[in-house]
């Protein structure tokens, strides 16, 4: 009576025209019509008299039509009102008839594999499951009133060779099988592909393979379980729900997981999904789990039967890759508890195994109906389950198969029907099936034509093939939450419509991320390194002003004049620069944006760059000149002597713009610019799913080891020849530049910190500190000891002798200067003394030896005529003639001088 007051409303309205209502938003329900004849129709819940107080039943609801005596049910025993207004299967009449005895039907003979043990052990379950349908087909009077149908079966074990074998028994043996029923893919590929050949069409319960959807390949085949690709949409759908762009992949090297892996690639390169890491294995996953868990893999796809994901799953547990961190997407196939049955091939326990896998996600094809409504056999989906439940031998969780259970009866279904509209529903009007053989095509065809137009509903659902003769389907999300299988969701991916029903749970308490979240984060330098440097480098340049002003000041003392002040005053302003570049060197993006970096880069170099060769330049300019005077060969002196001023500056304009050129160039052509280096990332002491990435800024440009070598190596040669000059003159004493040996020493020590800096500054460039320390420190202990050295001892040498008082006590205190060059002429008068002396000894020696020959020559010439006596009065003195008293020499005559 409660149930008639609820439906009063609807059942006292008016009927519509015909007594049947369109589809509209206003339906009233569907008219009650009329029981077949010999039989009537069963309301549930109403009364007779119920009955016949209304005209119209609501939406949804169910009759049944029954027949009186031995009389059964022919067409469709259960009919449900639709939201048009109209009954279900109004096209197939309902009629009641005589029973046929089974004696009187002929057998049409099935031949069916099926796998009850190896990768995928469905035959548990399906092979109960294709009994039970041909139990319920052969009962029905309306379907193949005039056969039987029979089963013969093997057991396949999911192997390919093995199913060779009974494919042949099946073929060769009698009776003839008018179909073929293969279970997995892998037999289900051998099986379709030879079966053409006998013009056999092949049915199959469970195969998932892409590659069965080939329909030149395999012309004849059918299935009730979709394709694996089926699941590909959907797991597509989540990654895109859950932001997931990287994802990794590992998969069992078999042609149905090799065909959907590649299918899934196509699908997320569409949606800009990456597949990051693709792994594969044969038997054994230890050394691909261990890639992924290398690779920082998180969202992973695992593609295998469920023997091996008991195999990936131990080592997953091994390898610790499973937790908050990670999520797992598996086929939806495997018995609910297939990580708690024992298994002999693995070293991991059920905690640990249950550990492993909790939280993973898994698609699976909808393979029961969940909306529970009566199928063609007028059993419901629970209804099925219970009466498969009682058939299993063991629990049904234990039971391999027991999720595709539904399919493999629909299947019987989807063939009986098929048979029953090629054989003309009984065989008055059709073919005869008991013609069939396999050199008769023309009944093949008209089953398959009859198979490719199925359209019934099943304890699965909606049964339909599409034109590669896959099952559509929608497909089933479940998570695994606290050991068992949570329902997450409903997926078709032919409405692109995804019904979520919010009860996803996580360890972490969200989706976790598809990779490590890595934080970049700068080096910077180390602000108190910084500070310091700095306020060396400011005072620094306090005392290079301080020495520039006092050089300036006492240009007129004649000591200051003596030592170039123009070229120390070019040293002061360089080491100025050389100390600037000091900060632009220790400025990085905790001061500066990524805009102002290439400015101050540039600042950078052009600071280093002339600072260097104004002060450096300068340097090396004197002592190039005092090495060119005095250590030169002597007839080379004079045009050296007479060297101007000028051409000191123009020595130090020319290395100043051979750098103005070169960085201009570099500026120009290739400038610098900000470059970030990346290192290793580093993992935080807290325990969150993020790395550290330090990076560091860097100034630099495309060929910048290109613009160094040039650099460095003009620069190095110049050091080095800088060196080798100031060796060269240690020992000069020169008036023009009376500090050259200063000039010297200060070289010494800018070659020995430039040579040493600049290498083990690029070594360390990753080092921030350590880099900016080392270039910084040079630069202001080069530039102080520079200052220090030239201007420091000028400073002392007038303080304490006041040399810059006057100009009379400047002479006195210069004369030192002067006799410099004194001995420097008497020096020279020297030399041409010592030369001239050796001249005259030769000729003295020559006029000995003429005084010698003429002395002999008088005494022969005595011999032969005595001497007369001299006269008295007048002539020559007698006797031999004095020897003369000095020789001079004129050309190449000897003149005897006399007293």
């Amino acid at each position: 009576m409660l149930l008639l007051l609820l439906l009063a409303p609807l059942f006292l309205r008016p009927p519509g025209a015909g007594g049947v209502q369109t589809p509209n938003a206003t339906s009233e329900g569907c008219q009650i019509i009329h029981p077949p004849w010999e039989g009537g129709i069963r309301y549930r819940g109403l009364t007779r008299d119920q009955v016949k107080a209304i005209n119209f039943l609501p939406v949804d609801y169910e009759i049944e039509y029954v027949c009186r005596g031995e009389r059964e049910v022919v067409g469709p025993k259960v009919r449900k009102c639709l939201a048009n207004g109209s009954w279900t299967d109004m096209d197939t009449p309902s009629r009641c008839v005589n029973r046929t005895p089974h004696s009187e039907r002929r057998a049409v003979y099935i031949g069916a594999l099926f796998p009850m043990s190896g990768g995928w052990p469905g035959g548990q379950a399906c092979q109960p499951a294709v009994e039970m349908a041909l139990e319920d087909v052969n009962s029905r009077r309306d379907i193949l009133p005039d056969y039987e149908l029979k089963l013969i079966h093997h057991d396949s074990k999911c192997d390919p060779g093995q199913a060779t074998k009974y494919l042949y028994e099946l073929l060769y043996n009698d009776p003839i099988k008018i179909i073929l029923m293969p279970g997995c893919s892998s037999v289900s590929t051998l099986v379709a592909e030879a079966a053409r050949m006998w013009n056999l069409i092949v049915l199959s319960y469970g195969s998932s393979s892409p590659a069965l959807s080939n329909r030149q390949r395999f012309p004849t085949f059918f299935r009730t379980h979709p394709s694996a690709t089926l699941h590909n949409p959907t797991r597509v759908k989540l990654f895109e729900k859950w932001g997931w762009k990287k994802i990794a992949t590992i998969q069992q090297t078999t042609e149905v997981f090799t065909s959907t892996l590649d299918d899934l690639e196509e699908r997320v390169k569409e949606a800009g999904i990456e597949i990051t890491f693709r792994q594969s294995f044969f038997s054994d996953p230890a050394v691909p789990v261990k890639n992924l868990k290398r690779q920082d893999a998180r969202i992973i796809v695992g593609l295998f039967y469920e023997t091996e994901a008991r195999k990936v799953f131990c080592e997953v547990y091994k390898e610790r890759l499973f937790g908050k961190k990670y999520v797992w997407f598996l086929i939806g196939w495997y018995a609910d508890n297939w990580f708690k049955i024992y298994d002999p091939s693995i070293n991991c326990t059920v905690d640990e195994m249950t550990e492993a896998v909790e939280g993973h996600i898994t698609t699976e094809i909808v393979m029961l109906n969940p909306a529970n409504t009566r199928s063609i056999s007028n059993m419901t989906s629970q209804e099925f389950v219970e009466k498969l439940t009682k058939r299993l031998k063991r629990h049904p969780e234990e039971t391999g198969g027991f999720q595709e259970a539904p399919l493999a009866y629909d299947a019987i279904w989807a063939l009986a029907l098929a048979l029953n509209k090629t054989s003309g529903g009984g065989g008055r009007s059709g073919v005869r099936l008991e013609d069939f053989n396999y050199n008769n095509q023309t009944i093949t065809d008209q089953i398959y034509r009859a198979m490719n137009s199925s359209s019934f509903e099943g304890v699965s659902g909606h049964v339909v093939f599409d034109a590669s003769g896959s099952r559509m389907a929608w497909t089933l999300i479940e998570q695994l939450q606290g050991g068992s299988y949570k329902k997450i969701g409903y997926y078709d991916s032919t409405k692109d419509d995804l019904s979520w029903s919010k009860t996803d749970k996580w360890i972490g308490g969200s989706p976790p991320a598809d990779q490590t979240l890595v934080i970049k984060t700068f080096r910077f330098l180390s602000q108190k390194l910084f500070i310091s440097v700095s306020v060396l480098s400011s005072l620094g340049i306090v005392l290079a002003v301080v020495c520039l002003s006092f050089n300036i000041y006492n240009s007129h003392v004649r000591y200051i004049q003596n030592s170039q002040p123009n070229l120390n005053n070019l040293t002061a302003v360089g080491c100025s620069l050389a100390l600037a570049a000091v900060f632009p060197l220790g400025l990085d993006g905790y001061h500066i944006g990524r805009n102002q970096f290439p400015f101050v880069c540039q600042a950078r170099l052009w600071l280093l760059g002339l600072g260097f060769s104004l002060g450096y330049g300068s340097m090396f300019t004197k002592i190039w000149w005092v090495h060119t005077v005095f250590t030169k060969k002597e007839e080379k002196k004079e045009w050296r002597k007479t060297l101007e001023p000028w051409k000191l500056y123009a020595t130090v304009g020319l290395l100043v713009g051979m750098d103005v050129l070169t960085l201009a160039i570099w500026q120009i052509v290739d400038p610098l610019h900000r470059t970030i280096e990346t290192f290793a990332k580093e993992e935080p002491k807290e325990d969150i799913d993020v790395s550290i990435l330090p990076q560091l800024e860097h100034c630099s440009s495309r060929k910048m080891n290109t613009w160094l070598g040039i650099f460095y190596g003009y620069k190095g040669l110049l050091l080095l020849l800088g060196i080798f000059l100031a060796y060269e003159t240690k020992s000069v004493s020169t008036e023009k530049i009376n500090d050259h040996r200063a000039v010297g020493m200060a070289i010494y020590n800018v070659a020995v910190l430039c040579l040493i800096t600049a290498p083990v500054t690029m070594i360390l460039s990753s080092q921030q500190d350590a880099a900016f320390a080392f270039a910084s420190l040079a630069i202001v202990f080069s530039s102080y000891i520079t200052l220090v050295v030239l201007f420091v001892p000028k400073m002392r040498r007038l303080i304490t002798r006041g040399e810059w008082q006057s100009e009379a006590q400047d002479t006195m205190k210069t004369g030192s200067s002067t006799n410099n060059n004194e001995e420097e002429k008497s020096r020279l008068l020297e030399k041409e003394n010592r030369e001239l002396e050796k001249i005259i000894a030769e000729k003295e020696e020559r006029v000995s030896e003429l005084r010698h020959q003429l002395q002999s020559r008088q005494q022969l010439r005595s011999r032969r005529h005595p001497p007369t006596p001299p006269e008295p009065s007048g002539g020559l003195p007698r006797g031999p003639p004095e020897p003369p008293d000095r020789l001079s020499c004129d050309g190449s005559r000897v003149h005897l001088l006399y007293k």
